[in-house]
This record gives C-alpha cells, sequence and structure tokens, in this order.
C-alpha cells in the first residue's frame, strides 16, 4: 500500500471548506512552507482533528504524518492512512523502521509532519518534546518548521512558524544532548507562537 496523492488532494479539498466552518480556523502564516523542498512540520498536538487542519492549510503540498500504530489494526485503516501518507511509528519504543521511512521521505524532497511531544495532551498544555523530529532533521540535513495548534473560544489556531536551519537548532556533531537541545528549541519557538495568537 503506497501514498496516493489524488486521493490526499480529494479528502483535503472535501475537508478544506468542512473543517473551517466547524472549527472556525484561523492559519498564521501557512504561506511560510516553500512550494518545494523537504522540510520537518514539528508541531504540538491537541487533538485528532490537528493533522488534517495542518493538510488543510497547505494548498500545494502533501504532508507525510507519522501515526500511532494502534490505527493501521485493520487492512481498510491500514488502507487509508497509507493512502494519504501516514506511516506507523510504535510509541515508547525505538522505531528504527519508521525513522529509516521518514528519512527517505524527506531525502525524496518530500514533508514529513511529526507531532514533537510524541502523543496528544489531553489539556492542552505543552508535553516535554522527543526527539525523533531532531533526529530525523540531524540525519538528513533537513530544516524544521515549527508548528503551533491552539484552541481558543474563537475557534482553532494553526500557526506556521519559518523554518529552522541546523545551525539554529543549535547543531554541531550531533548526539542525544544536542537532539534535546535542538527539541528544547523546537518546542520554545511552538510556545511563542501560542503567546502571539493569545495576547
Amino acid at each position: 500500500m503506497k501514498f496516493k496523492p489524488w486521493f490526499y488532494s480529494v479528502l483535503r479539498a472535501v475537508f478544506s471548506p468542512l473543517f473551517k466552518l466547524i472549527y472556525r480556523v484561523k492559519f498564521v502564516n501557512a504561506h511560510n512552507l516553500p512550494d518545494s523542498g523537504a522540510y520537518i512540520l514539528a508541531a504540538n498536538h491537541i487533538s485528532g482533528v490537528d493533522p488534517i487542519i495542518m493538510a488543510v492549510g497547505q494548498k500545494h503540498r502533501y504532508i507525510h504524518y507519522m501515526a500511532k500504530a494502534e490505527l493501521f489494526n485493520n487492512k481498510l485503516k491500514e488502507w487509508f492512512f497509507k493512502s494519504i501518507g501516514c506511516f506507523p511509528v510504535q510509541r515508547g519504543n525505538s522505531d528504527i523502521n519508521s525513522v529509516k521511512h521518514f528519512e527517505q521521505v524527506v531525502n525524496n524532497g518530500n514533508i514529513m509532519g511529526i507531532f514533537i511531544e510524541g502523543t496528544r495532551s489531553k489539556t492542552g498544555e505543552f508535553l516535554k518534546p522527543k526527539s525523533g523530529a531532531a533526529l530525523i532533521a540531524f540525519d538528513t540535513k533537513t530544516p524544521v518548521i515549527p508548528v503551533c495548534n491552539t484552541k481558543t473560544d474563537k475557534g482553532y489556531i494553526c500557526h506556521f512558524g519559518d523554518p529552522m536551519t541546523l545551525e539554529e537548532l543549535g547543531f554541531n556533531n550531533g548526539g542525544a544532548k544536542e537532539y534535546r537541545e535542538a527539541s528544547r528549541r523546537i518546542m520554545d519557538k511552538i510556545k511563542s507562537f501560542r503567546e502571539q495568537d493569545l495576547s
């Protein structure tokens, strides 16, 4: 089962007006995502609709997401999620196959979406970031675009940041310490977007 761009495009066209109406979505800097080249979207996770809303915000690019393995627990769901560019990851483990898959995704010039906290925040508050996005960014020399998802009384805000280079992420030789520092820098950007959006 492979990614089907036509299927992704149809779903995005269908869901775009629906989600904008239901969730009253406001996009900030959605145009920041360049029309070509590989990027990693590193976002916080507050709702099951986050990946759909992020996809709706990008009219010309496809986002390939890391998704929890539980979503692929039958043939139909596996077909659906893989057709829209999702790939299963075993949470809580060092899933080397998933890392290799997404390194190939970005090496092919595509966009990878990852929820940097590793799981959904039930309260909406920020969780401690994981190092997966930073590791893949360093290994593939790919810029990271931080994304902040925020719910307010007026609706839903999806805020895209500027691409962060490896230098801005603090990379030198790689390794666990630098991955943690890069993850902190990404999360600090995400937090700053929420402060802006709620001010």
